[in-house]
Order: structure tokens, then C-alpha cells, then sequence
């Protein structure tokens, strides 16, 4: 893979700052620092703070929406398909930097209108599973289990052992292979 686009490093700057700092100090100006630029350059990719937070939400829904697809699409069980996919890339393959889902967070601060891209995204991602081959009821309790644990690492509420982490993944996985 090349280098990563002066945008996406603007990105990673704003939820370094996000994840490190919280989200009331995200500001343009620390993450022109952050990114090493000037806040003229920052605000040629990215106009406002709104804008800024439009692109990590945006970039962190099409960075899922790629991952779950292609691990659906490269399925060799059709029965069950998306509602592993999504299991195994929310555990396994989110994003490499943790705190790019912090973008999430400055979304619900600054506006949550933001959030549209996740939120029409897991509607998507829904009607999916639902229609996936396994019991809907199932698929959408495997769905919910599986976000909660990323949500309360996300919030850092909880982290759940790694051990325990991964005997639950294992019977997630079984569910959804039923």
C-alpha cells in the first residue's frame, strides 16, 4: 500500500487528539499541530470543525462498509454470511488505529447529524443479517453483542478479558454458523 493521503493523516490527527485528549479539545489549530501542517493547509482539505468531523465519520463508515463487504462477498457459506462478516471485522480487522472511532464521539459533540453515514450504515447492515439465511432475532442479538463490546472499549466503560473477548467471538461465530 502507498502512503496515506494528506487528508487521512489530517484524520488520524483529529482522533489522536479525540482519543488522547477528548473531544472539547478538538480544535483546528491543534490538529494542524497534530498533523504537522499549517492550519491553512488544514483548511483547504477540511473548512470548519464540522467538516473536519464530516471526514472522520465518513472516513471510518466507508473503511467498514469495505471491510464487511469484501469478507461477505469472499464467503464460502452463504447461509450466515453478513452476520460473520460483521462479527469478524468488529473484533478482528476494525480500524488500525483504535482512535479513528473516536470520530464517532466528536460526531454525537459537534453535531449529530454526523452521524448519518453509521447510521444509514447499520440500517444497511441490518436489513442484511436479517435477511442472511439464520434466525433474524439471532443475527440481530449477535449484532448487538458484538457492538457492545466494542462500544464499551470505545467509551472505555469496560474491557473485557482477552480471553473471555474470545470465547464469546467463538460462540458468536457459532451462533451465526447455526
Amino acid at each position: 500500500m502507498g502512503r496515506v493521503s494528506r487528508k487521512v493523516e489530517i484524520l488520524h490527527a483529529a482522533s489522536k487528539i479525540v482519543s488522547e485528549r477528548g473531544i472539547f479539545n478538538l480544535t483546528l489549530e491543534a490538529v494542524a499541530e497534530e498533523a504537522g501542517i499549517s492550519k491553512g493547509g488544514l483548511l483547504y482539505h477540511y473548512p470548519s470543525k464540522e467538516a473536519l468531523v464530516k471526514g472522520m465519520v465518513t472516513h471510518l463508515a466507508d473503511n467498514y462498509r469495505e471491510k464487511i463487504a469484501t469478507n461477505a462477498e469472499n464467503a464460502t457459506e452463504d447461509k450466515g454470511k453478513w452476520s460473520r462478516a460483521y462479527l469478524d471485522v468488529t473484533f478482528n480487522q476494525t480500524y488500525q488505529t483504535k482512535s479513528m472511532n473516536s470520530g464517532l464521539l466528536a460526531a454525537k459533540a459537534v453535531n449529530t447529524e454526523l452521524l448519518e453515514p453509521i447510521r444509514e450504515l447499520y440500517a444497511d447492515w441490518q436489513h442484511e443479517i436479517e435477511n442472511d439465511g439464520i434466525d433474524p432475532v439471532k443475527a440481530t442479538i449477535i449484532r448487538l453483542a458484538t457492538d457492545g463490546i466494542w462500544l464499551s472499549e470505545l467509551f472505555d466503560v469496560y474491557h473485557i478479558e482477552e480471553d473471555k473477548k474470545e470465547q464469546v467471538y467463538k460462540r458468536l461465530m457459532e451462533w451465526a454458523n447455526e
